[in-house]
């Protein structure tokens, strides 16, 4: 209806990023949750391309008030869709007012360019970076957006201390549970062992789950959402004392992110491994904990000197970097386990909350998978 009093879009525009033939591209999810795929980006890198601006109509003119791009790196919240929470904002001018007689070709460069935070899209929330060019109209603007995609690469110090802690049921169970790191990368591999203190309660099986957990907002505006990544039966049988289940997850199958911390303080993503245990009447037991996960950079690379040296890499403040101490644990005897301090209490699932804090959660009834790379162990009685 616009184009027939002649408001319509007189013009096309189409960005073309440099080099597109060599730079990696990476997929992102959308609001609907399909997968688009758009050029990769790291932190400090400049973006730079043209803006070529087609007159849809051979031999008209186009009027404007000036021609923009601006690159944008912003913060969507679901339930606020009227707010743009933008943290980055850079602007440059193409063109003056005047008149467009024919096709034309803008060259653009964002040099260096701060991309603090890692492109996200969740339940409740969405971080994104793209360029936006305007052609400023006295009627309606031309506008075109086009994103990209940004991995932030984290390098952690040598010192990754092991997860080790004694949980139990008081007088009924006491498990030992360890995992071999704390901080993992995405394509890295959990392992883990479980081991067997007290059991004087029939256990049904044992399964062990990782949950992505984002929260947004603040106050009466936050919200909570727990996704179950992957779940697998680690044992199937009644475990018997001194009996050790060996734990390994390969993280590299999963569709994971980085653990995010306070992101420009409007939403956090972090992971917890949550270990399940069930009784013969059917009753679930809990344990979690908490994770780090880390993008790490490329293999090294040769430079002039002969020496290797590896993509720019920094550790990003809004990543967690918590330790977790290790705390060696020898009981002999059941009088030594019932009595033994520090023991944590697992919990019943049905006990808890339903709204779930930073260090336990219920987990959600999805099928269990069995993993293939940890077969059950033989079928134990007391």
């Amino acid at each position: 209806m616009q184009s027939l009093f002649g408001f319509g879009q007189s013009a096309d525009i189409d960005v073309v990023l440099d080099g597109v033939e060599s730079r990696k591209s990476a997929d992102i999810k959308t609001e609907e949750g399909k997968k688009e795929r758009h050029l990769l980006y790291y932190d400090g890198e400049t973006v730079s391309g043209k803006v070529n601006v087609a007159l849809k109509k051979p031999g008209s003119k186009l009027e404007h008030q000036g021609i923009k791009i601006e690159f944008i790196g912003q913060i969507d919240l679901f339930y606020d869709r009227g707010n743009h929470h933008e943290f980055t904002s850079l602007v440059k001018d193409l063109a003056r007012p005047g008149e467009l007689m024919q096709n034309t070709a803008y060259s653009f460069e964002f040099q260096n360019v701060e991309k603090p935070f890692e492109s996200y899209t969740g339940s409740n929330v969405r971080l994104r970076y793209f360029l936006r060019v305007t052609i400023v109209r006295r009627i309606s603007d031309i506008v075109k957006e086009v994103d990209i995609v940004v991995h932030t690469l984290s390098s952690y110090p040598d010192a990754n201390n092991s997860i080790k802690m004694e949980v139990g049921i008081e007088d009924c169970l006491h498990i030992e549970f360890e995992y071999n790191k704390s901080k993992y990368h995405l394509k890295d591999v959990i392992v883990g062992k479980i081991y067997f203190l007290l059991v004087r309660i029939k256990i049904k099986h044992m399964e062990i789950a990782i949950i992505k957990r984002e929260t947004t907002g603040s106050g009466p505006n936050s919200y909570l959402e727990n996704e179950t990544i992957a779940k697998y039966e680690i044992m199937d049988g009644a475990p018997v004392k001194g009996e050790s289940i060996p734990i390994r997850v390969f993280l590299a199958g999963y569709d994971l992110t980085p653990t995010m911390r306070d992101i420009n303080k409007k939403f956090s993503v972090r992971y917890y491994l949550n270990l399940v245990l069930m009784d013969d009447e059917d009753r679930r037991y809990f344990k979690q904990q908490e994770i780090t996960l880390w993008r790490k950079g490329e293999k090294a690379r040769k430079v002039g000197s002969g020496m290797a040296q590896s993509p720019t890499m920094n550790m990003p403040t809004h990543l967690v970097s918590g330790d977790h101490s290790r705390r060696e644990v020898n009981v002999e005897s059941d009088a030594d386990v019932v009595n033994a301090p520090g023991v944590e209490s697992m919990r019943r699932e049905v006990d808890s909350p339903t709204g779930v804090n930073n260090s336990e959660a219920t987990v959600d009834t999805s099928p269990i998978v069995q993993s293939p790379l940890e077969g059950n162990p033989p079928l134990m009685s007391d």
